[in-house]
């Protein structure tokens, strides 16, 4: 596995472990998991239903708190922070992409994509919003309304919202989910080469073998427990790991 020492590390877990309810009820979602996430790098959660992916995820992001264990977003420790610097650290440092897009229908594409910025009173970087604009495709989309963009322009909206702010991080939660394949491969590909231009660093949970062959790495889970991993991925071996793992 990845450790701290040989590469550059976005996010760091150490030891995560996620119990939810008491006694002979409690459920063990994760355990005791260690990873490390690189810095400029895409990579990509998978495994069965039920595995504990959307937890893992959701404790690195600091959208759910630990039981055990600690996580790092860069040289942060975010398990020892209260709610209020959590909410700081999110606004500032992190990024978030989801299934569904999330915007306000009564703003155009480019109010939506400022609007975090715009709440943490910040200003755009001029020549950032520029690039992302141009890695997304949007330029001729800034003034129209979600309602008047197809659900591939919208989730594109969403992911230019999302590298605006620069942030250390960006979590993807199934980011295609409610795209169909065409649209799906469009926002992949715009996530890859957020990857590879602009230096960011993705972690996406994801089911389809396909969406997670666009990235640079894939670890598996299973049981609450990461038991694998795959570089340079294909939707092939993707495919074979899974079924693997199910067997």
């Amino acid at each position: 596995m990845t450790t701290t020492t040989d590469v550059r590390t976005a996010v760091v877990a150490r030891g995560l472990t996620k119990v939810y309810g008491e006694g002979d009820a409690a459920v063990r979602a994760l355990r005791g998991i260690d990873v490390a996430f690189a810095t400029g790098a895409f990579t990509a959660i998978m495994g069965p239903s039920g595995s504990g992916k959307s937890t893992l995820m959701h404790c690195l992001a600091g959208l759910d708190s630990v039981t055990d264990g600690e996580v790092r977003i860069g040289d942060v420790e975010i398990t020892r922070l209260t709610d209020k610097q959590l909410t700081l650290l999110r606004r500032d440092r992190v990024g978030f992409i989801f299934q569904a897009f999330n915007l306000l229908p009564t703003l155009t594409a480019e109010q939506n994509i400022r609007l975090p910025l715009e709440i943490a009173s910040r200003q755009a970087d001029q020549v950032l919003f520029d690039r992302v604009i141009e890695t997304v495709g949007l330029r001729d989309r800034l003034k129209h309304r979600p309602g008047e963009l197809s659900g591939g322009q919208q989730q594109r909206v969403a992911v230019a919202r999302a590298l605006i702010g620069k942030p250390q991080v960006i979590f993807a939660d199934e980011p295609t989910g409610n795209l169909d394949s065409r649209s799906g491969a469009e926002v992949l590909d715009f996530l890859r080469r957020s990857v590879r231009e602009l230096g960011q660093t993705i972690v996406m949970v994801t089911h389809d073998p396909v969406a997670a062959s666009y990235a640079d790495r894939v670890v598996f889970l299973r049981d609450g427990s990461l038991v694998s991993e795959l570089h340079n991925p294909t939707p092939q071996t993707v495919l074979d790991t899974l079924v693997a793992l199910e067997a």
